[in-house]
């Protein structure tokens, strides 16, 4: 399996300095938050896609992924949405990424007597499904991958499925962040069983406990990062982990700089002992 890192745990940092961390820190690629505050965005220009990935490839270091906010489960008319993950994908195929992430973003509604019930879960289902059925066509034209992460209102492997099944389509995947699957309740078996057919890459990450998700180093939280690993050697998986820490939302969490090494470290041994 490939390491990376995503840079949700160097906010801002400009992308010679992303390079650089990956490179010497031994990470064979870079998950990018693609966002307006970030170095990294839709409204590049031609020449800035060419610089980054110029940047990359000199490094020997991979674009591993697009990590977008578009949410296909939404209410809402579908063409902003879609709007969204085109600029998206066009991006990631300027780059020379290989996949994009989308969230559900489901939202079942207020509860309040009186107010709007929003949608259903059901109407969610098929309002992400219809979305990515028809963005996985232009993907398909593109070479690039949709990812579901495992998030929010479909947090774990049987909720992504839900939707992933009826699109069908090849270019319609799943990204398995470990955090929401074990809040969900799901053990690691069961998530890869479910994601396997459609599964793109995994984040791994660390946190105290699930009231208080901090991130923390690999191995100092709660997450069964071992049962993960384990499940997706035994099974014979070889893709990419990359270590999503979300120094972004939590100010206090120690600088991800500093413990780059040790991630390394950790998942390497993790990988090793598995084997």
């Amino acid at each position: 399996m490939k390491l990376a890192f995503s840079t949700l745990g160097v906010p801002g940092l400009p992308i010679s300095d992303v390079v650089r961390l990956a490179a010497s820190h031994g990470y064979h690629g870079v998950e990018l938050r693609t966002h307006p505050e970030e170095p990294v965005h839709t409204g590049l220009d031609l020449t800035a896609r060419a610089e980054v990935a110029a940047e990359f490839k000199t490094a020997g270091v991979e674009i591993l992924g697009l990590a977008g906010y578009a949410r296909v489960a939404a209410p809402g008319d579908d063409e902003p949405v879609l709007a969204e993950i085109r600029d998206l994908l066009l991006l990631a195929r300027d780059l020379g990424a290989p996949f994009i992430r989308v969230f559900p973003g489901g939202d079942s509604g207020p509860t309040t007597p009186g107010q709007d019930p929003g949608q259903s879960a059901e109407e969610a289902d098929a309002t992400a499904a219809r979305r990515l059925g028809t963005a996985a066509e232009y993907a398909a034209d593109l070479g690039v991958r949709i990812l579901l992460e495992t998030h929010d209102s479909h947090r774990t492997g049987a909720d992504a499925i839900r939707v992933l099944g009826p699109v069908g389509h090849r270019q319609a995947g799943a990204l398995w962040d470990v955090m929401h699957t074990w809040l969900g309740g799901e053990q690691p078996s069961a998530s890869f069983a479910a994601l396997s057919p459609f599964l793109g890459y995994v984040q791994v990450k660390d946190i105290a406990s699930a009231d208080d998700t901090t991130p923390l180093a690999l191995g100092a939280g709660v997450l069964p990062l071992t049962e993960c690993v384990d499940v997706l050697s035994r099974e014979g998986w070889d893709g990419w982990l990359c270590w999503e820490y979300e120094k972004r939302w939590y100010e206090s969490a120690a600088p991800l700089e500093g413990l780059l090494s040790a991630g390394h470290n950790y998942l390497s041994q993790l990988l090793n002992e598995a084997a």
